[in-house]
C-alpha cells in the first residue's frame, strides 16, 4: 500500500465526559476529553477524532466549549462530529480549533448539506460519516442508520457512499452497528465493499479488539484505524500498534 496507515482514537462524548458503550448503548466512562486527546498525542496518535454521540438525538449542537479545550492541546488533525447539521453550526467548530467536521446524519437528511460545507470549507475539511447495520433487504446487505444508530433509513450503505463520494469528500467513515465497542472485529465486508465502490479513504471504526483486527482491517482497504475502546482502556498501546502493523509489511506514519 503506497499511503500510510493512520491511526485516530476517537473520544466519544457524553454530558462533557469521553464515553464509550458497545452496539452503541451501555455507556461507561473512559475520562476527560482533554486529558485523553494530550495522552494520545503523546502515545503517537496520527489524528484525534470526538464524536457529540448524544448531540443529533438530542436536537442540539456540538459542545463547543470541549472542542475549544481539546483543540488547545492536540497536536495532529481533530475532527469532531455529532450535532452538525448546517454551515453555521460546522463553522463554529472549525473556529473553535478543529481541523474538520463530520457529517452523518444531517448529511442523510440535507442532500445539499455536503456540497455546501465543500464549497464553504474545502474537501479536505468534510468527513461524512455512515452508521451502517446488516440488512438482507439491501442489495449490498448493508443499510444506512441515522440518529446515533437508532433509525433505520431504508437506503443502501453502498450506494449513498457513492452518493457522498461524487461530493469530493475525501474520507468516509463508516461504523458498524453490529461491531461496535464489542471488540470482536471490525466488520471487514462492509469495509471491503466501501473500498471497492468509492474513491475516498475509508475509516475503519467499529469493533477493534486485538492487534490481529487492525491488521484485517487494512487488508480489506482501509487506510485509517479508528477505535475507543482498546486505547481508552490501555488494552492496546498505539506504539505497540504501529510496531505490529510495520512487522507485517504496513506503511505507518512515525512518531
Amino acid at each position: 500500500m503506497d499511503k500510510a496507515v493512520r491511526i485516530m482514537p476517537c473520544l466519544d462524548m457524553q454530558n462533557g465526559r469521553v464515553v464509550k458503550g458497545v452496539h452503541f448503548v451501555n455507556i461507561r466512562d473512559a475520562g476527560d476529553p482533554v486529558e485523553c486527546a494530550k495522552a494520545y498525542c503523546q502515545a503517537g496518535a496520527d489524528e484525534l477524532a470526538m464524536l457529540d454521540i448524544t448531540a443529533t438525538v438530542e436536537g442540539r449542537r456540538t459542545m463547543i466549549d470541549v472542542v475549544r479545550r481539546v483543540a488547545q492541546v492536540v497536536t495532529v488533525p481533530f475532527t469532531v462530529g455529532g450535532g452538525i447539521s448546517d454551515v453555521a453550526s460546522a463553522a463554529a467548530v472549525l473556529e473553535a480549533g478543529a481541523d474538520k467536521v463530520s457529517v452523518s446524519s444531517a448529511a442523510f437528511r440535507k442532500l445539499k448539506l455536503v456540497p455546501q460545507l465543500v464549497r464553504e470549507f474545502g474537501q479536505s475539511a468534510v468527513t461524512v460519516a455512515i452508521d451502517v447495520d446488516r440488512s438482507p433487504a439491501m442489495p449490498s446487505g448493508y443499510e444506512v442508520y441515522i440518529d446515533g444508530g437508532r433509525t433505520a433509513t431504508g437506503a443502501d450503505a453502498i450506494e449513498w457512499a457513492k452518493k457522498v463520494d461524487s461530493f469530493g469528500v475525501p474520507v468516509i467513515l463508516p461504523t458498524s452497528k453490529a461491531g461496535d465497542g464489542a471488540q470482536t472485529g471490525y466488520d471487514l465486508p462492509v469495509i471491503r465493499a466501501l473500498a471497492q465502490a468509492v474513491s475516498a479513504e475509508i475509516v475503519a471504526s467499529g469493533g477493534a479488539g486485538t492487534l490481529e483486527h487492525f491488521l484485517e482491517a487494512v487488508g480489506a482497504g482501509a487506510t485509517i484505524l479508528l477505535a475507543a475502546s482498546v486505547f481508552h482502556f490501555h488494552l492496546i498501546d498505539i506504539q505497540q500498534l504501529k510496531s505490529y502493523l510495520r512487522q507485517h509489511g504496513v506503511t505507518v506514519r512515525t512518531g
